[in-house]
């Protein structure tokens, strides 16, 4: 059996500090598709003790950056975009689906559905991504 090649989206969780520091985890890592989950603690709640809406944007962009990574060159955020629907709090687990809406030579669109662990819905966000012309690091 051959071992399958490293892809960009796997050499970028590798060396992803940020998101490894907010425990999040990758369940599905596709060209075009992700889904990553993280568990709300208390240092991520802000002064109305609900989660700080930087970490539900975070959670989202990391499932988006994985769903964009599907090629040899790095692609990045061109912009982002959120709309919060519902708040959660300290020991809630959001599960963030991105999926590829729309791509177009270099240029691509991915929606981001969060979740909580009742399956209400905490979040839509839409990316739009960019490709690079710079190979994945090593």
């Amino acid at each position: 059996m051959t071992a399958q090649p490293v892809t960009v989206a796997q050499t970028m969780m590798r060396n992803d500090r940020a998101s490894e520091m907010l425990g999040m985890t990758v369940l599905v890592n596709q060209p075009g598709r992700s889904v990553v989950t993280m568990t709300i603690r208390d240092d991520m709640l802000n002064g109305f003790a609900i989660t700080h809406g930087g970490f539900v944007f975070a959670l989202a962009d990391t499932a988006f950056a994985i769903a964009c990574n599907d090629s040899e060159f790095v692609t990045v955020a061109a912009g982002g975009d959120i709309t919060f629907l519902k708040s959660t709090t300290s020991g809630d687990v959001l599960t963030a689906t991105a999926l590829e809406r729309a791509k177009a030579g270099r240029s691509g669109i991915y929606d981001v559905q969060v979740l909580d662990q009742r399956g209400g819905i905490v979040a839509e966000f839409r990316g739009r991504s960019r490709r690079t012309q710079s190979p994945a690091p090593a």
